[in-house]
């Protein structure tokens, strides 16, 4: 399954003692680049992960990782890739002068921004670049939108919503830019406690008003932006955020 990973924990895996944050933003290359060091913050929100598409201009490959550098319109970023022993075979298949999709998290060497990569996917359809760069815009643009509702609201006292107090849903609209269905299925399968997650089954009876083919399409879609991934089979779901 694309989307076999958990954002929070293996962003966090080898991260500083910093707040580690959580969920995903799709972000441009430039954002990364003039970004303060450490994870991706955005109106004081920090995020595990980071989602950026652009051209592969190289690749570079050594025993330990493989160094891919990427460019959207707005900059150019590298981003790593590493390697296990033997583990060269699961490697993405990237080529150069190709768009991909790249999860992951932001560090910094030698000064510079630099990508950990946890997926990366190659994009074969050219309406893809066109919905990330809007995903970019309406990430910004609503991370403004709930900072300034904090900012007029928290005066009054405990209760009131402040910047630090974003809830989870929130975010996650914030981030993922899903429609009303896809953001009702998405907190259905994030309410879900069970260790395996829902089952196709359940949110296919709680959804009683979408068919088996938009519940299955909405599902789909969900892995393949890495909001969702399937754990012990292919009809059981996990939220990653």
């Amino acid at each position: 399954s694309v989307g076999d990973f958990n954002a929070t924990q293996t962003a966090t895996a080898g991260a500083t003692k910093e707040a580690a944050g959580e969920g995903i933003i799709s972000l441009l290359i430039k954002q990364i680049v003039d970004s303060p060091e450490g994870n991706f913050k955005m109106f004081d929100v920090t995020y595990a992960l980071v989602c950026v598409v652009g051209i592969v201009r190289n690749i570079e490959t050594s025993s330990t990782k493989i160094t891919y550098t990427l460019e959207d319109h707005s900059g150019r970023i590298d981003a790593h890739y590493w390697l296990e022993e033997g583990d060269a075979v699961k490697a993405p298949d990237a080529m150069i002068n190709n768009y991909v999709k790249i999860y992951g998290s932001v560090r910094s060497q030698a000064g510079q921004k630099v990508l950990m990569v946890f997926k990366l996917l190659n994009i074969l359809d050219p309406n893809e670049v066109c919905t990330h760069t809007l995903e970019a815009l309406h990430s910004r643009y609503k991370a403004e939108e709930y900072h300034v509702k904090g900012d007029s609201s928290s005066g009054g006292g405990a209760g009131n919503f402040g910047t630090s107090g974003i809830t989870s849903s929130q975010n996650n609209a914030m981030v993922a830019g899903l429609d009303n269905k896809q953001m009702a299925v998405f907190q259905a399968i994030k309410s879900n406690v069970s260790e395996e997650g829902i089952s196709r089954k359940e949110l296919k009876a709680k959804f009683s008003h979408i068919n088996e083919s938009e519940m299955n399409n909405i599902l789909d879609f969900m892995i393949s932006e890495g909001h969702i991934y399937s754990s012990i089979d292919a009809d059981h779901f996990i939220c990653t955020m």
